[in-house]
């Protein structure tokens, strides 16, 4: 890891000077941040290639006894310059180089008490944070409200997903960030609850491009936020959990220890979607927390729950995906609710050793729950105390399980924030990765916790099961992801349902409305570093060999990826690299046939493998010759996809 940093100190005369006016821009000069301090109060604005991105809009804390957003003055200023290069392979690209201009803007209120507010801006990305000194004998600042605002011009429209109302849903297990996308919504439209949207939310900016807003750092220090309700001219605010989150258990509001900062805010901004899809800024300005207690295996994992429901929760079932993995080449199977009622510990310790003799490592699920919903799954009560959680992780450390899915969060408060990293910190004390279920979204994790897998917070393969719609919208909503949800973090969405329908024997139950090429193509355009397919026994024998056979050769982990072409809601095409290989990847979420001209220039002038569909929506695989040009004509279907192989 580099840094380098250049500080340029300016003396008091000198910052009387400029109090009025500051300016950050990123290395190539084309993004703008612009500070002004208007009768006490800061505010900020962002421009990129001189238009105006992000209107004036707010900043500043407010706390139950201090006020650190009115009566400020300008004391001081530093611009630091940030060059730092981080490896990680978890995310969407293994080597990362990150370079910013930092301006740290020092302030105080008319009672002297300080503010720093912090900017970090790369040629696409913008981070802020604010850093409270400790003045005086106070050592800690309850924030009631944080003033931080995003004010977007009135040719905007947004792509937002609503806060759900605490304590709702099934069994009470909602907020779990798994509501639907509005895309091209007009600004200042009441979301579904009338609660503002969860992170992250996209906004389009008419001709002049794009902005991904967002927060990461989050961990045991804050609550996770959300953006308010908007208005119609634009504005949106960072606001807080709801009162009655996590079962009214602890504050809504978060409280630092001073000195503290808040987490980063992020915005991600471009003339097209390029630098959304491939924006690493939730890892850029995050730091690991402790290190790896050993080398963690990524991979795939096979998972009966999925189309096989609770009922294929016993040893016979178990191990007839064990088996699947194994003839798949897959790490891992991950055992779903019930397993400790329903097949026990020590047929567990059974189905282990039965995996290690086929080279496949068994992850069990958790029900995080103690108080904060009503989901009556086993495991229960186990991993909501640290005395339950470590010996419980003891016994899964002795006997050889890989990791844990823990399921069904109670919401974003700061007491919730602390158990996501109680779980994580205990379970790389034990060797075991952890995937979180029903939950928040993941805010720089993956750089933060090494054993942190992904997280669901997403709607995710599971609806297929339970609902037609989803099913007809299933294309919609994975043309979205890859903008928004997963440009933040990895996403455990289950991708790849080979089954027509959707039961164990493929014949009843919910249909499956996208083609198979499309599910192959989730397998590359979701990424997490675990993915736990949805394939089941009966795929082997009913899907082409070539179909099984690309399952069975798809990396989870990328060295690069690269925005191709599409649009949020319509169709995506996405690259990512591993190793030398290169696979291509895109699905199509109109309703009618579309024709694509693809640029390539990452592949060689090799031959090219293609999947894709017949007219007929049946899979359709061909070797291509040399490309000339390192062009391609391809058709995807109505709710249909393609994938190239090449390097």
């Amino acid at each position: 890891m580099k840094r380098f940093l250049i500080v340029i100190f300016l003396g008091f005369t000198s910052v009387l000077g400029f109090a009025q006016k500051l300016t950050v821009a990123g290395p190539d000069k084309r993004l703008v941040v612009n500070l002004s301090l208007e009768n006490g109060q800061l505010y900020y604005d962002v421009q990129l290639d001189g238009k105006v991105m992000l209107e004036r809009s707010a900043l500043g804390l407010k706390g139950r006894e201090v006020d650190l957003s009115t009566h400020l003055r300008l004391i001081d200023q530093v611009y630091n310059q940030i060059d730092e290069q981080y490896e990680e392979q978890k995310i969407k690209r293994k080597q990362v180089h990150y370079q910013a201009n930092e301006l740290i803007c020092k302030l105080e209120n008319a009672d002297k008490q300080a503010l720093h507010v912090i900017f970090r801006v790369s040629n696409h990305d913008i981070a802020f944070r604010y850093h409270v000194p400790q003045s005086g004998e106070a050592a800690n600042f309850y924030i009631e409200e944080e003033r931080s605002a995003f004010k977007f011009p009135n040719l905007t429209t947004t792509f937002l997903t609503p806060q759900a109302p605490a304590m709702s849903g099934w069994m009470k297990s909602k907020p779990s960030y798994e509501e639907g996308y509005t895309a091209d919504e007009q600004l200042g439209v009441r979301s579904k609850y009338g609660l503002g949207y969860t992170f992250p939310g996209l906004f389009h900016v008419g001709d002049r491009g794009w902005v991904l807003v967002s927060e990461t750092g989050v961990g045991a220090l804050y609550c996770g936020s959300k953006l308010s309700e908007g208005t119609k001219d634009g504005l949106y605010q960072i606001a807080f959990p709801e009162v009655d989150e996590n079962n009214g258990i602890g504050s809504a509001q978060p409280v630092i220890a001073l000195p503290g900062n808040t987490p980063w805010r992020t915005l991600t901004v471009g003339s097209t979607l390029k630098p959304i899809v491939e924006t690493t800024v939730a890892f850029d300005v995050v730091e690991p927390l402790y290190k790896a207690s050993k080398p963690y295996t990524f991979g795939r994992s096979t998972w009966s729950w999925l189309e096989w429901q609770d009922g294929s929760i016993n040893m016979e079932d178990q191990k007839k995906f064990v088996d699947l993995s194994a003839a798949m080449g897959y790490e891992f199977v991950l055992v779903d609710n019930w397993w400790d009622s329903k097949i026990g510990r020590d047929k567990i310790e059974t189905l282990i050793a039965y995996g290690q003799d086929k080279g496949v490592g068994i992850c069990l699920w958790y029900n995080s729950n103690g108080f904060w919903n009503d989901a009556p799954q086993t495991p229960k009560n186990m991993m909501n105390t640290a005395a339950a959680r470590k010996k419980e992780m003891a016994w899964m450390q002795k006997v050889g399980i890989k990791g844990i899915k823990v399921d069904f969060f109670g919401g974003d408060k700061q007491e919730t924030m602390k158990l996501y990293e109680d779980i994580l910190s205990d379970a790389n004390d034990h060797g075991l990765t952890v995937i979180f279920h029903g939950c928040t979204l993941p805010r720089g994790w993956e750089r933060m916790y090494p054993n942190f897998v992904g997280s669901e917070a997403v709607l995710a393969s599971e609806n297929l099961i339970f609902s037609q719609h989803a099913n007809d919208t299933e294309a919609f909503h994975a043309s979205l992801h890859p903008f928004i949800r997963n440009a933040v973090g990895s996403m455990d969405f289950g991708p790849v349902l080979l089954n027509k329908r959707h039961n164990r024997e493929n014949n009843g139950g919910m249909t499956r409305k996208t083609t198979e090429t499309f599910q192959l193509a989730t397998a590359v355009l979701f990424q997490t570093p675990v993915q736990n397919f949805g394939i089941t026994p009966n795929n082997l024998t009913e899907m082409p060999a070539y179909v099984i056979d690309f399952m069975k050769q798809v990396p989870t982990v990328w060295d690069e990826t690269v925005f191709i072409d599409g649009y949020p809601g319509q169709y995506v095409v996405l690259a990512r690299r591993h190793g030398d290989r290169w696979y291509i990847a895109g699905i199509n979420a109109e309703k009618k046939a579309k024709e694509l001209t693809l640029n390539l220039p990452m592949l060689s002038g090799n031959k090219w493998e293609l999947y894709q569909d017949n007219r007929d929506r049946s899979p359709q695989y061909q070797v291509l010759p040399a490309q000339k040009g390192k062009q391609l004509k391809v058709t995807l279907q109505a709710d249909g996809g393609f994938i190239i192989v090449g390097q």
